[in-house]
């Protein structure tokens, strides 16, 4: 029965199942509070730039990345990358970097990135993430805000970018660019930095010391730069390795890989990043989430885990429906959809100490195995088994679906705040739904007005430059998040939505938009959606469509791909569909809380055109900006 059989046999080993005990506190019949103890030692002394040197004098010759150069993962053994955030570091001292100074990078996902963020820490520094479709406007404010001393870019058009930002500074800004040499420039300019200026920086720096400045990517407003310390970001890779990593190992008998293609400007797939150095996991680098960029890469390097967002799996979802269809068996996937998720119900509750699934149910996922669900695999390696998805909800059917493919899913919560996760479900405890039980070292509360508060050493220092805001979240240890959810006995977390996203109807009610959002964007070929309806009669919806699952939609009714969406906003069939769409998600919530009207637009919601945040979270306020006359026409004749 795969991944979920070996967890059960992993579960009745007594030293991994007893390795976590979450303690509950309630008050009456409600779970109000849950703590977990740490599993990793706290941080007493050094910082994360250690961890390259000590990788490099225990197991030199271990590989500890793999780095793509043109078709070949080329192996970078711990020596080799010590040596070379050494040099680098040298590098940046030569260059100006001052013990505590900050060094900006702004560059998608690539070894290069993971090599200055070590060689920064080794140097004394502090690096200021900066998202690489960042404007102008963004990044000068994020280096006047830091005060950065230097800024390392990736590519021609961001260096144009930088230039327009920096000219607008009081102070100049040297800036590098990695596709012009910048790591080799670097590596010379260090020759003149005796090996003992970095090795006596590293020893000066001490666990409390700040690490990274990271700004928030926000849906309103100037981003706040979060300050993350050194010990902020051990306590988050030491206890989730020793979560997850022990568990994995042992059922799946593998060398551990995974491939990262988060972008590193964002907390988790920085904290990846070091929790794979750290426990010397293989780790590679891909700079894209598109699944059309990111699937060839999956298939040379053979993670056998990775960290993605639900956006991730929906497309692998939906790739899989849409070849199916092209081959003409589309009604075949959708019974292969429905006898995964009843073969993940099946094993979950197999799992959970019930019967095993029925033989009919058993035959009828094997035939489906050969004809879907190994091309569903494949897709994302061939070798993969585990995966952890944050950043949103993933739904329930999508994850039992993966369930039923032979892929457990486990679905993690976090902020930058919080130095990304701070709960996860635990590998012998898989629990659709939910977004786990707290990171080891956590503890996590629901306050009066059902608002989850995390405390930890996970928990950020403060905002850069902006005590009032670091005063309005913080109280006491605890950091309100801004999210509502709620604890279930065992103490597993579930997120219901964000506190300052909640609608009121002019009739009262309270409406939690992203209950509805999530489930429509999980069908094709909704792309991004908003529902609204704050202080209006009743509840409605925007929604973009994804030209990819546009043109398969079309392909399918023998209709012309080419034909362009201001064409199909009004298009019956297409309206059809997207009502069955809207049928599913109020089928979530209450008649008072269902969309009653919804409205096609012709654009998208992206990053480029600042609708997206990094995260592929919708700016809600940009979007009633830029579409206030369709939300208009939601309400006419109301």
């Amino acid at each position: 029965m795969g991944a979920l059989k070996d967890l059960r046999k992993a579960r009745k080993r007594g030293d991994l199942a007893q390795r976590v005990t979450v303690e509950v506190v309630r008050e009456g019949d409600t779970v109000r509070e849950a703590r977990l103890s740490a599993l990793a030692p706290t941080l007493e002394s050094g910082t994360l730039a250690d961890i390259p040197f000590a990788n490099a004098h225990e197991a030199p010759d271990d590989v500890v990345l793999r780095r793509k150069v043109g078709r070949d993962w080329h192996p970078v053994t711990a020596a080799d990358f010590a040596g070379e955030v050494d040099a680098v570091a040298r590098g940046l001292i030569a260059a100006g970097v001052s013990p505590g100074g900050r060094v900006a990078l702004m560059s998608r996902t690539r070894y290069e990135w993971t090599l200055l963020d070590f060689a920064i820490w080794a140097a004394g520094g502090q690096t200021v993430p900066i998202y690489p479709t960042s404007s102008d406007d963004q990044v000068s404010w994020i280096l006047r805000d830091s005060g950065a001393e230097l800024l390392v870019v990736e590519t021609a058009d961001n260096a144009r970018v930088a230039a327009d930002a920096v000219a607008s500074l009081d102070e100049p800004v040297p800036t590098w660019q990695l596709d012009d040499g910048a790591i080799e420039d670097l590596r010379q300019r260090g020759g003149e930095i005796s090996e003992s200026e970095v090795t006596d920086r590293r020893k000066a720096a001490t666990p409390a010391d700040i690490a990274t400045i990271v700004y928030t990517s926000g849906t309103t407003g100037r981003p706040k730069g979060c300050v993350i310390t050194h010990g902020n970001l051990h306590a988050q890779a030491a206890n989730t390795v020793e979560l997850l990593h022990p568990v994995f190992v042992e059922v799946t008998r593998q060398t551990a890989a995974t491939l990262l293609f988060l972008p590193l400007a964002h907390i988790l797939g920085r904290s990846i990043q070091i929790a794979c150095l750290q426990a010397r996991i293989v780790l590679g680098h891909c700079p894209s989430i598109q699944p059309d960029e990111l699937r060839p890469e999956l298939a040379t390097f053979k993670p056998t885990f990775v960290v993605g967002v639900p956006y991730l799996f929906e497309r692998i979802h939906d790739t899989a429906r849409a070849t199916a269809e092209r081959m003409g068996r589309g009604a075949s996937f959708e019974r292969a959809d429905r006898v995964a998720v009843r073969a993940g119900e099946a094993r979950l509750a197999w799992f959970n100490g019930e019967g095993p699934p029925g033989v009919g149910l058993t035959l009828a996922r094997a035939l489906y195995d050969l004809l879907v669900y190994r091309r569903v695999r494949q897709a994302l390696g061939g070798r993969l088994r585990y995966a952890i998805s944050g950043g949103a909800p993933l739904t329930r059917h999508l994850n039992l679906f993966f369930f039923g493919t032979g892929i457990v899913i486990y679905e993690g919560y976090g902020l930058t705040e919080t130095t990304s996760a701070a709960t996860v479900v635990p590998p012998l405890g898989p629990r659709p739904g939910t977004v786990g039980l707290p990171v080891p070292g956590t503890a996590v509360r629901i306050a009066d007005d059902g608002e989850v508060l995390i405390r930890g050493n996970i928990v950020f220092d403060s905002y850069w430059n902006n005590p009032a805001a670091t005063t309005e979240v913080l109280d006491d240890g605890w950091f309100a998040t801004g999210d509502l959810g709620h604890l279930d006995t065992d103490g597993y977390l579930t997120i219901t939505g964000r506190k300052k996203d909640v609608l009121v109807t002019s009739g009262g009610k309270n409406v939690l938009p992203s209950v509805l959002e999530d489930r429509l964007r999980s069908r094709p070929p909704i792309g991004q959606c908003l529902v609204v309806g704050d202080n209006r009669p009743y509840v409605a919806a925007l929604v973009t469509l994804e030209r990819d699952a546009v043109e398969h939609w079309l392909r399918v009714r023998d209709r012309p791909t080419d034909t362009p969406i201001s064409q199909l906003v009004e298009d019956p069939d297409l309206r059809a569909d997207i009502q069955e769409s809207v049928d599913y998600a109020n089928e979530a919530v209450s008649r008072a809380e269902a969309i009653r009207e919804f409205r096609v637009i012709d654009g998208e919601f992206t990053e480029e055109n600042g609708l997206l945040t990094p995260s592929m979270k919708v700016r809600r306020a940009a979007v009633a900006r830029s579409y206030a006359e369709e939300i208009e026409r939601l309400y006419q004749g109301t």
